[in-house]
């Protein structure tokens, strides 16, 4: 909505208005755009994986052969689970000496095939939406490892309020992954990003690298960069 609209729905000078924004703002309650403003979404939860495969596919596929690229032969990663980092695991097939820790029997599946990567998987729970494993199992077995790199999904990542998620039960793990990982990668298109939820991951500042698609504007971009976030869009 424009500044103009409403100001004249509020019948106030537009100064009044931008005031209220910026406050609003601050807040995390929106975010301001050049002569408006959008309402920021509250995500309450994640569709299953079989409905999250196909939306914004192209994107999830650059961007998962962008952090791909990221990984050095002889590294040790996690891939977290999702749709987005699946596309990681496939981008990984050609390459050398590479061990692949996850919590996802996608991303195992991915790579068995692949002769230069080791795949180790976490065990736990298996959530058949999701094809994701989790629990008092998985998150023992990830308190037990160090790895280079951990490239990490989320439904909602704000540069206020950090990686978010709406289910508790599976925050535990993705922390475990940042505890484990020397650098910390979160892949996410662009619908995710200035997205809250109701549960806290990490703060902005356990996170070293945000990789999401070029269909990110400026506006979104620009508060993540400004906490010190590196971005890379594809």
């Amino acid at each position: 909505m424009s500044v103009a609209v409403l100001a004249r729905e509020f019948q106030v000078h537009e100064a009044t208005i931008r005031r209220d924004l910026a406050e609003a703002e601050q807040e995390g309650l929106l975010k301001r755009t050049r002569g408006g403003v959008i309402v920021e979404q509250l995500t309450h939860a994640e569709p299953s994986f079989r409905e999250r495969t196909n939306v914004r596919l192209e994107q999830k596929m650059r961007i998962g052969r962008l952090a791909a690229s990221l990984v050095e032969d002889g590294d040790h990663i996690m891939i977290d689970s999702g749709t987005t980092t699946l596309h990681i695991a496939r981008s990984l097939a050609a390459r050398s000496n590479i061990t692949v820790v996850t919590n996802d029997m996608n991303v195992a599946a991915e790579s068995r095939d692949a002769p230069g990567v080791k795949v180790t998987v976490t065990g736990g729970e298996l959530y058949p939406s999701s094809y994701m494993l989790n629990g008092m199992f998985t998150d023992e077995m990830l308190r037990s490892l160090h790895v280079t790199k951990a490239f990490l999904g989320t439904p909602a990542i704000h540069a206020k309020y950090g990686l978010m998620h709406p289910e508790a039960r599976l925050v535990p793990a993705k922390q475990g992954m940042i505890r484990a990982a020397q650098e910390v990668i979160v892949v996410a298109d662009d619908t995710k990003l200035g997205k809250l939820s109701l549960h806290t991951v990490a703060p902005c500042s356990s996170i070293h690298t945000l990789i999401t698609g070029k269909e990110a504007g400026e506006d979104s971009i620009k508060p993540f960069q400004d906490v010190g976030i590196h971005v890379m869009t594809v």
